[in-house]
């Protein structure tokens, strides 16, 4: 199969909750290991990729240490590994599994990130999620934000345990979603044609492709652990699971 014609398809998008699953290994390169699809979320948006585990079909077992896509290919997701046994060929079958625990986390974190963009009125320049804690970054001029404020809000919002809906737009209505679309650094996803939007029912709606959780209550207590001047019109907001 020519590396141009191959494509991993993403179950973590109709799947996010499931955690192994069963694969054909379709390439192996310099980048890592291509599956024909995947649970495996890559790194994009400011959401880690995931780690876990191959097993092959005589036992052995391989740590995934990280999941990227590719440079250029952006249809084929590269799962890297440090163990590269005999058995690792085009062609193998192999049992998968996510680090469930940590991919939970990152769900849980990336729609309370979208919960922080709904009470906070400004433009996005910077995310980033880990599974202990996550990070906004906005265009604000002045600091007029509060820690105890932004707590206290998120936590209501958390409590009153909003449905997370994940729709499909298509990509002829770019210019709409731009419209919405709060993150100034990175345009919203393209695949296969439409576009990948995250809505939390009368709070926040924004074109995301990472994994979120169906309901807000999920999320669980968090804080506004820091507030951050990044630069003159840069406001760093850090939140941390309680």
């Amino acid at each position: 199969m020519s590396v141009h014609t191959m494509e991993t398809l993403a179950l973590y998008d109709s799947a996010p909750y499931q955690s192994a699953f069963s694969a054909r290994v379709i390439a192996v390169s310099e980048h890592g290991v291509a599956l024909e699809h995947t649970l495996f979320y890559p790194t994009g948006g400011g959401q880690p990729g995931d780690t876990g585990h191959f097993t092959f079909e005589d036992g052995t077992r391989i740590e995934v240490t990280g999941t990227v896509r590719d440079p250029v290919l952006r249809s084929i997701i590269w799962h890297q590994v440090e163990q590269w046994p005999s058995q690792l060929v085009a062609g193998a079958q192999v049992e998968a599994g996510i680090d469930w625990d940590r991919r939970y986390q990152h769900m849980k974190m990336h729609t309370c990130l979208h919960l922080l963009c709904s009470i906070i009125d400004a433009p996005v320049t910077g995310c980033s999620i880990s599974a202990d804690k996550g990070r906004l970054d906005f265009d604000l001029p002045e600091m007029t934000l509060d820690k105890d404020s932004i707590t206290r809000d998120l936590n209501v919002l958390i409590e009153q345990g909003h449905p997370v809906k994940t729709l499909s737009m298509p990509a002829s209505e770019y210019s709409t979603l731009l419209q919405i679309t709060r993150t100034q650094a990175v345009a919203p996803p393209v695949v296969q044609g439409s576009v990948r939007v995250i809505e939390i029912s009368g709070i926040d709606i924004q074109p995301c492709g990472g994994t979120h959780v169906i309901n807000t209550e999920e999320i669980g207590r968090v804080f506004c652990e820091k507030i951050e001047k990044k630069s003159k019109h840069n406001r760093r907001v850090i939140l941390r699971f309680e």
